[in-house]
């Protein structure tokens, strides 16, 4: 039996396209193949004049649980800065029309920093969102520690990035780094509520405004992100990330060196 893709392609209703993070036996791990599919998926959706909108989701237990660990124990601070990773991260990034998260369960590392990719976002109540890259011996790569503070305020970005503390879909609200809260279940359900009334206006306009709304909030963010990759791949030569790792797949306490 042919094996189903790491993403899945639909079209639930005219003007919206449905993206399906589709690893559930990684927990929707963020490899890079899914990154570019997920990447690909979205040149699509913006070369197509009749999709006005998108929404990324999961499924009813994880949006995505964070990078694929067993990926990144073969990176190394030799990594190319702006390799395939990178790229498609920064096609993401770049999709210039309406994009709408759906949330249901975990939504960690590189699945929060996907979420804040999004313009939009909805999320099943008992949601879970937190950047727990510290217990790996790394920090962030992918926006972390460039976008969350400018959506939750500085106080909790350090609490998330540095102790690994996770926050519920009521205080991810509270905070504002999700849109809205629904009951857990119908996250997806909303989203294409919110995609269908997005898909009814004009489509111009509609690009136009979510190009002026992030020109304004990403002003000097180039430069951060950029900031924040060279410092994450100078992590991936350090001896803590590979007892992190190590310890990780070993499923034991790592021992950490401080080096």
């Amino acid at each position: 039996m042919t094996p189903k893709p790491d993403l899945l392609v639909e079209t639930p209703s005219d003007g919206v396209r449905l993206l399906r993070l589709n690893r559930p036996d990684r927990r929707n791990a963020l490899a890079t193949p899914l990154l570019t599919a997920l990447a690909k998926a979205l040149d699509a959706a913006a070369a197509d004049p009749d999709i006005r909108a998108v929404v990324i989701t999961g499924d009813a237990k994880v949006f995505a649980a964070g990078a694929d660990i067993r990926e990144l124990a073969s990176s190394g601070p030799d990594d190319p800065p702006h390799g395939p990773r990178q790229a498609a991260w920064e096609r993401i990034r770049d999709f210039p029309k309406p994009l709408i998260a759906a949330v249901e369960g975990w939504c960690l590392g590189a699945g929060c920093e996907l979420l804040m990719c999004c313009d939009l976002s909805v999320a099943g109540e008992g949601a879970q969102f937190g950047q727990p890259e510290s217990s790996l011996g790394i920090m962030p790569g992918a926006g972390g520690t460039a976008t969350l503070p400018r959506l939750v305020g500085r106080n909790l970005a350090m609490r998330m990035v540095l102790t690994g503390e996770m926050i519920d879909t009521d205080r991810a609200v509270a905070a504002g780094l999700v849109g809205e809260g629904v009951p857990a279940g119908q996250a997806l359900d909303r989203a294409l509520d919110l995609a269908r009334t997005i898909a009814g206006r004009a489509p111009v306009a509609l690009q136009a405004a979510k190009a002026s709304v992030r020109t304004a909030f990403d002003l000097t963010h180039g430069d951060h992100l950029l900031h924040e990759r060279r410092r994450f791949l100078a992590l991936l030569g350090t001896d803590d990330k590979q007892e992190g790792v190590s310890a990780f797949l070993e499923k034991r306490t790592p021992r950490w060196q401080g080096r």
